[in-house]
């Protein structure tokens, strides 16, 4: 059996261990927000990352096949829509997610009014 001063002993470090485990874990982030410059960076790197693959794949089936840049032409246009659609759809989350925060803000203080009488 332990004795009264090493059960004391033992509690006080199981609480300075979990001080130290306390200190060390990383925060939450509540708020993860994005700057503009992040959103825009965001959207170039997908309307290109489409040309890129684009132009990949036509290029290398105009090599497999020996052709002019008939492929090449075709898949960079078709990268290219596929870019847009891509950044489309990525400005049309954010917007959504934008308007949700709004939302979310602007609902506690229109609570209790009423505006229609």
């Amino acid at each position: 059996m332990t004795s009264p001063d090493q059960q004391q002993q033992l509690q006080q470090l199981e609480a300075k261990l979990a001080a130290a485990k306390k200190r060390g874990e990383p925060k939450p982030r509540a708020d993860e927000h994005y700057s503009q410059a992040n959103l825009a960076w965001r959207m170039v790197i997908e309307l290109v990352a489409g040309l890129g693959i684009g132009f990949g794949i036509g290029y290398g089936l105009d090599l497999l096949f020996g052709t002019l840049p008939i492929f090449m032409v075709l898949f960079v246009m078709l990268g290219l829509a596929a870019g847009v659609k891509t950044m489309l759809r990525s400005a049309k989350e954010i917007q959504e997610k934008q308007l949700a925060e709004e939302a979310a803000k602007n609902s506690p203080e229109m609570g209790g009014k009423d505006e229609g009488a």
